[in-house]
């Protein structure tokens, strides 16, 4: 299935279930498949809608990218849902439904997973223009492991994803990583003046078994969102979407 978002970019995505809609919202290295589990997990009680972010899967793009025409994606699938709808994001993907939420789209309630913020404290540098520059250059290998070590990936640990099957899926939407650089901003540090703006019922959650820093991130997140509730999910990090269960009653709770 398609929608056309407000710039004329089709934005594909696939819906089951039934019951009141759930928009799901990936992050970087990730498309419709990734957030699939979930979906399948949550269509008993609700109508899922997981969708290719611009530039992915089978969706569209545009020449110039700006992080507004992806909340304008949301709206349209929004506007599909029947004019309202849930939406959980993971990653760079609850950042970018944090903003939509922030920007008065008509979402009902918000759930954010590990949204990578720094903290004010945190220096974790901006690596935009060079991921820009790797890519320009069709160096996909380097764009992605420079992305992967501002996150927090240790060069050791990367050079060993470079021998693994998944490597070939990152480099595959390499291109995509400066949308979700963008998203998050400079140093990833939130736009706090947006997150001030949400009030609507607001999760946040971080994985117990996750590094420090995207712990922390997501309560830099539930403390910028006037009212958001925080949790942790006891044994879950960062890869939550592989093990899409262990959500199921956080989201059930909080969603129904």
């Amino acid at each position: 299935m398609n929608v056309t978002s407000a710039d004329g970019t089709t934005i594909a995505f696939d819906q089951r279930g039934s019951g009141a809609p759930v928009i799901l919202v990936g992050g970087a290295f990730n498309d419709r498949t990734t957030v699939s589990g979930l979906a399948e997990v949550l269509a008993g009680d609700f109508t899922t809608i997981a969708y290719d972010r611009r530039g992915r899967g089978d969706s569209g793009d545009a020449p110039e990218y700006a992080f507004e025409r992806e909340i304008e994606d949301i709206a349209a699938l929004i506007a599909h849902a029947g004019g309202s709808a849930s939406v959980f994001g993971h990653s760079s993907g609850a950042v970018l439904a944090l903003e939509a939420a922030a920007a008065g789209l008509p979402i009902d309630k918000l759930v954010a997973y590990e949204p990578p913020y720094a903290t004010a404290e945190e220096a974790r540098g901006d690596v935009l223009e060079k991921v820009r520059a790797q890519l320009a250059a069709g160096d996909r290998d380097g764009a992605v492991a420079t992305f992967l070590m501002v996150a927090g990936t240790p060069a050791e640990m990367v050079e060993g994803m470079k021998q693994a099957p998944v490597w070939g899926w990152f480099t595959g939407l390499a291109h995509t990583l400066p949308y979700d650089l963008t998203i998050c901003g400079p140093g990833a540090h939130p736009r706090t003046e947006n997150l001030a703006k949400i009030a609507i019922p607001t999760l946040v959650i971080g994985g117990g078994a996750s590094p420090e820093a995207l712990q922390a991130g997501a309560r830099v997140a539930a403390s910028a969102v006037p009212g958001a509730r925080h949790e942790t999910l006891a044994g879950q990090d960062h890869g939550v979407l592989q093990f899409p269960e262990t959500l199921k009653p956080l989201l059930l709770d909080f969603l129904k």
